[in-house]
């Protein structure tokens, strides 16, 4: 592990009404290369008031939302995946499969 590159894995406190009653989202991220990638996108994707739930999936190269759409939209997820790696060394990209 690069002990450079490590992060610091978020957590959020989401309800399990929360999460099964809000909208899901499938993305397709490109650009992630080692665990702390992954970690740095669910950071990002969390970090959004709204996201209730994410996970990703590295070996997939894909992410699971669970979110309110009131308060969040599928650009507003894409948007944050770029953002996790706007640090000059990572860079990420989003793309919606399914919601």
């Amino acid at each position: 592990m690069d002990k450079n590159c490590y992060v610091e894995p978020m957590n959020k406190d989401s309800n399990a009404d929360q999460i099964r009653n809000g909208e899901n989202a499938l993305l397709r991220i490109l650009g992630m290369g080692c665990e702390n990638c992954a970690t740095r996108v669910r950071n990002g994707l969390l970090s959004l008031e709204g996201v209730y739930a994410a996970e990703v999936y590295l070996n997939m190269a894909m992410a699971e939302v669970s979110f309110d759409n009131q308060k969040v939209s599928a650009k507003m997820l894409v948007e944050a995946v770029a953002r996790a790696g706007n640090d000059g060394r990572h860079e990420y990209r989003a793309e919606l499969v399914a919601a």
